[in-house]
């Protein structure tokens, strides 16, 4: 089921970030924390009461100038407005009412989503009741909290769960999924008209010109496919630069609702901070992913390939295991490549390990390398299960799951991936605890 989006909103140094992060240092956060995955993440998946949703830091995604940061507030608060599917409009009560908290507010009326208005830095009693004065923005009742004592954040919780839209389960196609997404103009859209060999969508050398994800249904040697456009962000009059960034806001949509995504960069500029950030949601999504290398027609010299591999590898070293794929969709090159490695991808996912394979390998790979002692305690892994495919689940009955540390589980992890050659996707181990009686 592809999870509502929630926005942060509100203007610069009203806690927007601090809430983000509060929320993922908490246990209503559902994250991997291990390192090249969660640095700078301006989104992870929370889950609270039973309902999950995807939270959006839009602090994250300011720009640092600070000329432009007056008028990319209402820009990106306009943005992430029509991305999302609820809002938290953060405010300060030390700062009281300003024109522009007033501004954004009635942008979020006249948009019509659900609101969840949090009246930040309420530290003592006095500040609480001062949260009163936002009843003037018509935005129903102001919440106030305190993100850096962590009060009032269970309520905030609650209110969001309560505005969340009901978002429909993604109906069954049969069809491997596939979501193009990259950052705005490294050929996402010419990716796709060379993929169907026509002139599905608008191409166009200025970034953000497809304006919606647009799904589309064809067959490859046999395989059914259904391709999600995702080719950035356009909307009427002037956008700033760093509004392109809202694009990742799209690609978490259509990347919770594929198979495979296919992360699109370009041969003349290595893997990006906003490449590994989408790349680390894929990861986080337990999605597979091939990485496509596009417009390679502008690089001279072929051998370049093993010399830019390397540096994606470097830049994506947490996941070692994803396949480069080399193109250039204005000539039509590479263009097989690439959905012979989605389709192969696809088909790691669907493998199945039967138990008794399963277990036989774990005796080798435990012999192998035996789990660290944590305080004079040792994990002990007593069975070994392959749950569910799409994403490849393994579940682990063990002694005490505290036990184990993450780079034992990468361990483990490399070791499966290994000796059973999942290609191109996440494992999904999960951990029990399980009494030898």
């Amino acid at each position: 089921m592809t999870k509502p989006i929630v926005a942060i909103v509100g203007r610069p140094n009203v806690g927007k970030s601090t809430l983000f992060n509060r929320l993922v240092g908490s246990r209503v956060a559902i994250v991997e924390d291990e390192p090249g995955t969660t640095r700078d993440r301006l989104y992870a998946d929370v889950e609270w009461r039973d309902s999950a949703f995807t939270i959006v830091d839009t602090g994250g995604l300011l720009l640092d100038s600070p000329d432009v940061m007056g008028r990319s507030v209402k820009d990106q608060v306009a943005v992430a407005i029509e991305e999302a599917d609820s809002i938290i409009f953060m405010v300060d009560v030390l700062d009281g009412v300003t024109p522009v908290d007033k501004e954004l507010a009635e942008l979020l009326r006249r948009s019509g989503k659900p609101v969840a208005l949090a009246a930040n830095k309420a530290d003592n009693e006095q500040r609480g009741y001062d949260a009163a004065q936002f009843y003037q923005l018509s935005l129903g009742d102001p919440l106030p909290v305190s993100t850096y004592h962590n009060t009032g954040i269970s309520d905030l919780l609650d209110g969001v769960v309560e505005r969340l839209p009901y978002v429909p389960p993604e109906e069954e196609t049969g069809m491997l999924k596939v979501a193009i997404v990259g950052r705005p103009n490294v050929g996402k859209s010419m990716l796709l008209n060379a993929i169907l060999g026509r002139e599905r969508t608008i191409v166009d050398d200025r970034p953000g010109t497809t304006r919606d994800a647009i799904d589309t249904a064809f067959e490859h040697e046999g395989n059914r496919m259904l391709l999600i456009d995702t080719a950035g962000i356009r909307r009427r009059g002037r956008i700033d630069v760093g509004i392109e960034r809202y694009s990742v806001m799209r690609a978490l949509r259509a990347i919770d609702r594929a198979d495979v995504a296919l992360l699109v960069t370009e041969a003349t500029e290595p893997v990006t901070a906003q490449d590994a950030h989408i790349a680390g949601y894929v990861q986080q999504a337990f999605k597979g992913m091939v990485l496509v290398v596009n417009k390679w027609d502008l690089v001279e010299v072929e051998s370049d390939r093993k010399h830019f591999t390397r540096e994606v590898r470097m830049r994506l070293k947490f996941m070692p295991y994803v396949p480069v794929v080399f193109t250039s969709a204005l000539h039509g090159r590479g263009i097989g490549d690439v959905l012979s490695a989605a389709v192969s991808v696809f088909e790691s996912r669907q493998k199945r390990v039967s138990t008794s394979q399963l277990n036989g390998a774990m005796q080798d790979i435990l012999a192998g390398h035996a789990p660290p002692a944590v305080a004079g305690r040792k994990l002990k892994v007593l069975y070994a299960t392959q749950a569910e495919i799409n994403p490849p689940t393994f579940v682990f009955s063990v002694n005490d799951p505290s036990l184990l540390h993450f780079s034992y589980r990468r361990y483990l992890e490399n070791e499966l991936r290994r000796r059973f050659d999942f290609q191109g996707t996440p494992l999904k181990l999960v951990f029990k605890r399980r009494s030898r009686e």
